[in-house]
């Protein structure tokens, strides 16, 4: 799991388009606010879920966290939840959000696995938004509304292709390329 945001962009003039060149876009712009994207991405499988929002707070996180536990994984005995140690991933945002046997329930259910701290490259889901970022995000994005189809088409495309990712990084390459962070202990 991870997040990310989406500044929105007007366009205060409208773009030229000329037989045989590429589009040609004003400088300026109209800042029309910013999103929060949430995504969950089961990387073996093939399978993300994307959810925009207004704001990321610890309640938002907890409402994200218990659709995937509810709705998304209702069967499962236990989810493994691995995320970043930001400030509302934690059980307390649940606490926060639901009361008290409400929010056990949800982080009973839950396994969570925290990437090491300086180690998000290894996110595997901050790798999928940097993939949504380029194939979808790269371009101005005028309101949330326009946000949300353009991320559900993309969400429902790579979804269909079970777009999966092949992690092929181990803990002996880990210590090759981050040495500093693994020291060598001498027997």
């Amino acid at each position: 799991m991870d997040e990310s945001s989406k500044q929105q962009i007007k366009e205060v003039r409208e773009p030229i388009y000329t037989p045989g060149h590429v589009e040609r876009y004003d400088f300026e712009y109209e800042r029309n606010g910013v999103s929060n994207l949430f995504l969950f991405f089961e990387p073996l499988v093939g399978w993300r879920h994307v959810e925009v929002t207004d704001q990321r707070t610890a309640i938002d996180w907890a409402y994200q966290v218990r659709d995937l536990v509810d709705v998304d994984y209702p069967k499962a005995e236990r989810i493994t939840l691995v995320m970043d140690n930001l400030n509302t991933h934690c059980a307390a945002s649940l606490y926060k959000a639901f009361e008290p046997s409400e929010a056990r329930r949800i982080f009973e259910r839950l396994d969570i696995q925290y990437t090491p701290k300086h180690g998000s490259w290894l996110n595997m889901a901050e790798i999928e938004l940097s993939i949504l970022s380029r194939q979808c995000l790269d371009r101005r994005i005028p309101d949330q509304d326009f946000l949300r189809t353009e991320v559900e088409e993309w969400v429902n495309d790579r979804n269909a292709h079970s777009s999966s990712m092949n992690w092929q990084f181990r803990t002996e390459d880990a210590r090759i390329k981050r040495r500093r962070l693994y020291p060598t202990l001498n027997a």
